[in-house]
Order: structure tokens, then C-alpha cells, then sequence
């Protein structure tokens, strides 16, 4: 199709990492690129720099400082008592997101993009309207044209229906909740909730984790699960599985959270992580007819095509996997399928095996490939090696912080298909061992690789005998 009248190539809605790395990358191929925000600069970049994983990163930091306060004395140093001042580190992360968000703005119109501020909704399958706040209070409306629009609005916390839940918080609010927590309740069992609930136990809160299923972390190896839910609760966490929640109230002392045994917890806060869904209301998406699944998932084809020809979709909106690497490499393969690769470069395809992942809680979760029993499912034989220890900073730490190391190997082949971690570090050691996975590395080509010592990586490579077949 021509792009004769039209005002952009392509209209990207939303200023997440999926749609800043789309922008970008088409525009530097010559593409007439367009970028809607509806929340302008401060929002560029999306969930995962504003509201998710950089500034979660950074009290991830901050709250192993007590830690390393607590174990200091082992290794002769004398420090005196530590105490949180929650508003500095509230203004210091603050104002790094507010840099991050500038140089996404930066990185946009450097290569030629258009950044618009405004809340963008589908007219029908080439026409945009955009919404836009004015200082008086009132708004106003702009309508594009487009030959083809990407939707990349990524996702929004999900909060059951519940007697007050018009009390609770999400992610969204935790960051700068003022006062600090002193009483937290966490409520849900994903990666989200156990990071929150592991920070916030760090920086000095009373956590509650309350989880209705059996085991923390659904969907992760089991072996991992298990040994973090231990690792947590040495650690302060008040971890309660198959419990939930069924109303909230606020009284003079706090939030009361009435649990299904009949019980109460009494907070200060209330956070609930019970999952994300895609961020779809408000975009006109009934209106021109996208199809969309469950929880309003925009449905697309390999190439991110809707089943309206000039309509895309990528990120976290379409419920794929909600990981901001996988955005990053939608983004990218979608550019070069619509507008060639770069030159001298092969097409990019995005791809959702062994895709490398980490949870920061504390001691960290780093996993790549299958769990044990989706390998057994599908494989048949398996090896399975293992090796859980006191890692040597801590036998002067004073901390009983221990380390799981597993790996998971077809019998077969001899190719790891599974490698999992739980220690120090998790997502900087397990990195590494992705590339390696991605290359079909074998248990063999583990075992003739040297070990860096002392560290604990080096478990992976010194690995002999399988706990089991």
C-alpha cells in the first residue's frame, strides 16, 4: 500500500520498551515514525523503567545494605546501627527514572521520530485520535493517519473484585507510599509479590506474604520453589500458602485484612500483585474490530499482525510473555519483516525457548530453560544434578543464607535443557549459562569447561554425579 496521504509510515501507540525500540529502530530505516504517550516524557520507557523493573532493581539494592550491615561484624568490621531514610531514597530513585525517561526522549527524536503526548484511541484501521491535557484543565483532540499502527501499551496490575478493595495498592503505588510500610501484607505468589515481599522485608517491614496456591513462584521448577519459600522465611517473611483474602477494612489501627479462616491482619499497607493484564481499555480496539482473547489480549499472528491488516501488536498487551527482553526482540523483528533488516544484517525473529529469566528476591532466582518435570514430560529421560551449600562468604557472614544449583539434561542428547539457581546473584550468573544453552551446549562441554574458583558458578561446571533419572 502506498504511503501517499497519510501522515506517518507508522503510529506507534504507547512508550514502552517494545514501542520505543520499534520506533527507533524504524525510523532509522527512513520510516515516517509517529509515538503516542499518554503519559508524555515521564512516561517514556514504559512499566519496566518508571514503574517496574529499574526502580524495583534499585530498592532491590537498597535492601540488601541491611544485610550486608548484619553480617559486616563477621569479616571485623564495627558498625554502628543502621536506619532507613525512606524519603531519600524515594527522591534518589525519582530522580534517576526522571533521567531515564530524557534519554528515551533523547533516543527518540535523535532518530527522527515524532513524540506525542496524549492519550491515543483507533478510529478505524489508519486513523488515530489523540487526547491531549491542556494547562486549563480542558483537552484536546488531534486525529493522524497512518498506513500502518503498532499498539504497545503494555500491561496494568490486576486487582480482583473484593469487599474494600478501594484500600489495597498495587506495584504501581508501593513505590512512593508515604509513610514507610511498617506493616506490610503481600498478596499473591508470582515473581512480582515475592520480589515486593522480600524488598520491603529488607528495608525493615513486618512482611505477610498470603498466597492461595500451594507453592510460591507457579510455573517454575518445583525444586526452585520450594527452596526459596524456605530461603524467604529464614529470612523474616511471614509466608502463608493456600490462604486468601476476602475483605478489607480500615479501623484506627491500620488496614484489617479478614482472611478465608476466619483470621485478621492488622497493616499499614496493603499491596496486592495478583498479575497483570493487558492494557487495552480505552483504544477503540471494539471499534475496529482487533480481536482480542482472554482479559483482553490483542491476538496476533508470527509477524505481530492483527486480523486487521494495518494493525500491530507486541509486548506485553498481547499476553505472550511479559518480560521486557521479549518486547525488545518483538519490536526488532517486527521492524525488519516490515521494513528489511539492517544493512549487511540478517532478519531477526523472535523466539520464546530458553528464554533467561531472574527474580529478585533474596537469595535471587535465576532459571533458564525447562523445570525438571516439564523435561521429563516431554523428554522421557532425564538427568537431573543438583548441589545445595553454605556458599564461603558465609561462613563468616554469620548469615545460614544457603545456594541451590541444578541442571536438568536430556539423556538422550546429553544437551542441558534446563539450568536453575537460587543464590547470590542469580541473574549475572545464569546469563552467561543462556548463551551457552542457546548454542546446545552438552553436560559434556560443561563438564570440560574450568570453573572460576572460589565462586559459587563454578557448582555448574563441577557438577559429576545425577541426584536421579
Amino acid at each position: 500500500m502506498s504511503s501517499l496521504g497519510f501522515d506517518f509510515d507508522l503510529f506507534v501507540i504507547g512508550g514502552g520498551s517494545g514501542g520505543v525500540r520499534a520506533a527507533r529502530m524504524a525510523a532509522q530505516r527512513g520510516v515516517r515514525v509517529a509515538l503516542a504517550e499518554a503519559r508524555g516524557l515521564a512516561g517514556l520507557g514504559g512499566t519496566c523503567v518508571t514503574l517496574g523493573c529499574i526502580p524495583k532493581k534499585l530498592y532491590h539494592y537498597a535492601a540488601h545494605y541491611a544485610e550486608a550491615f548484619e553480617e559486616a561484624p563477621g569479616y571485623g568490621w564495627q558498625v554502628g546501627a543502621a536506619t532507613l531514610d525512606w524519603a531519600t531514597l524515594k527522591q534518589r530513585r525519582a530522580a534517576e527514572i526522571a533521567r531515564l525517561n530524557g534519554v528515551y526522549d533523547r533516543l527518540l527524536r535523535a532518530s527522527g521520530v515524532t513524540v506525542l503526548d496524549g492519550r491515543a484511541r483507533l478510529l478505524d484501521a489508519h486513523t488515530v485520535e489523540l487526547a491531549t491535557p491542556t494547562a486549563d484543565g480542558s483537552t484536546t483532540h488531534q486525529r493522524w493517519r497512518a498506513q500502518r499502527i503498532l499498539v504497545a501499551t503494555g500491561g496494568t496490575p490486576h486487582v480482583p473484585h473484593f469487599h474494600g478493595r478501594e484500600h489495597v495498592i498495587t506495584s504501581d503505588q508501593l513505590f512512593d507510599i508515604d509513610p514507610f510500610p511498617r506493616r506490610l501484607v503481600v498478596v499473591g505468589g508470582g515473581y512480582i509479590a515475592c520480589e515486593f515481599a522480600s524488598i520491603f522485608n529488607g528495608l525493615g517491614a513486618h512482611v505477610t506474604q498470603l498466597y492461595r496456591g500451594e507453592q510460591i513462584l507457579r510455573g517454575f521448577d518445583d525444586e526452585v520453589r520450594h527452596f526459596l519459600a524456605a530461603e524467604m522465611r529464614k529470612k523474616g517473611v511471614d509466608l502463608r500458602l493456600q490462604t486468601g483474602v476476602v475483605a478489607v477494612h480500615r479501623e484506627a489501627d491500620g488496614l484489617h485484612a479478614v482472611l478465608e479462616d476466619g483470621n485478621r491482619l492488622v497493616a499499614d499497607a496493603i499491596l496486592y500483585a495478583t498479575g497483570r493484564v493487558p492494557n487495552v481499555q480505552g483504544l477503540g480496539l471494539e471499534a475496529v474490530g482487533v480481536a482480542q482473547g482472554a482479559l483482553g489480549a490483542i491476538v496476533v499472528d508470527e509477524h505481530f499482525r492483527t486480523n486487521v491488516p494495518s494493525v500491530y501488536a507486541i509486548g506485553d498487551v498481547t499476553a505472550r510473555l511479559q518480560l521486557t527482553p521479549v518486547a525488545l526482540a518483538e519490536a526488532m523483528a517486527l521492524v525488519d519483516h516490515l521494513y528489511g533488516p539492517a544493512p549487511g544484517a540478517a532478519p531477526r525473529q523472535a523466539t520464546y525457548d530458553l528464554i533467561p529469566t531472574a527474580v529478585f528476591t533474596s537469595p535471587s532466582v535465576g532459571t533458564v530453560g525447562w523445570t525438571e518435570a516439564q523435561a521429563r514430560e516431554r523428554l522421557g529421560r532425564v538427568r537431573v544434578y543438583r548441589s545445595e551449600f553454605r556458599a564461603l562468604r558465609h561462613t563468616l557472614s554469620g548469615s545460614d543464607e544457603r545456594t541451590l544449583v541444578k541442571l536438568v539434561v536430556d539423556d538422550a542428547s546429553d544437551r542441558v535443557v534446563g539450568l536453575h539457581y537460587v543464590g547470590p546473584e542469580a541473574g549475572e550468573v545464569v546469563q552467561g549459562f543462556a548463551v551457552a544453552m542457546r548454542c546446545g551446549a552438552t553436560k559434556a562441554q560443561f563438564d570440560a569447561t574450568l570453573g572460576i574458583h572460589p565462586t559459587i558458578a563454578e557448582e555448574f561446571v563441577t557438577l559429576r554425579e545425577p541426584v536421579g533419572r
